[in-house]
């Protein structure tokens, strides 16, 4: 090897250590422009999901999702084959102040380290068309799906709940 060859080699080794000391290990670990996110379904973690039992018509489900992601994720449908139907739905005072039920409009928005609450009151999943009875300790499976076109398949076992004795009638969500 030339003199003018080893000092070559040494100076691009010199150069490479130079570059990959440029760069802090938060830098390296934070995705760049161009770097792929993680799929918004592989970031929310589901828990105590059921579902209301009911012999046909209008039910709900309910439980947590919390993103464990570092940016938001929005849920933007549910399915599930016991259903042809299905909406977002939030709860809230209308212009009289009486509560009522409406469907979310582009769907739930889940921050980095926050966790959506479906509870019944509150913000659920409306299943509005049960084919068929489901009762007390039946699993229910969904498919939820988010802004970026990821989902994932949960199961929620049913549960016997009145509440407040609701009833829903199909077009009102009242």
């Amino acid at each position: 090897m030339t003199i003018r060859a080893l000092v070559a080699a040494l100076g691009l080794t010199a150069l490479l250590v130079v570059l990959s000391a440029c760069g802090s290990p938060s830098e390296a670990a934070s995705p760049t422009e161009g770097q792929a996110q993680p799929m918004q379904a592989d970031t929310v973690q589901a828990k105590d999901l059921w579902v209301k039992a009911v012999d046909s018509g209008m039910s709900a489900g309910f439980g947590t999702l919390t993103n464990t992601g570092s940016s938001d994720v929005v849920l933007t449908s549910a399915a599930s084959i016991i259903s042809s139907d299905m909406e977002l739905h939030v709860t809230g005072p209308d212009e009289d102040g009486q509560m009522v039920m409406s469907p979310q409009e582009g769907g739930f928005i889940i921050a980095p380290g926050d966790t959506l609450v479906l509870e019944p009151g509150g913000d659920h999943i409306m299943f509005m068309d049960v084919r068929e009875p489901v009762g007390p300790g039946d699993t229910v499976d969904l498919t939820l799906t988010f802004e970026d076109g990821s989902a994932v398949d949960v199961t929620a076992p049913a549960k016997d709940f009145t509440g407040g004795d609701e009833e829903y009638v199909p077009g009102t969500h009242e």
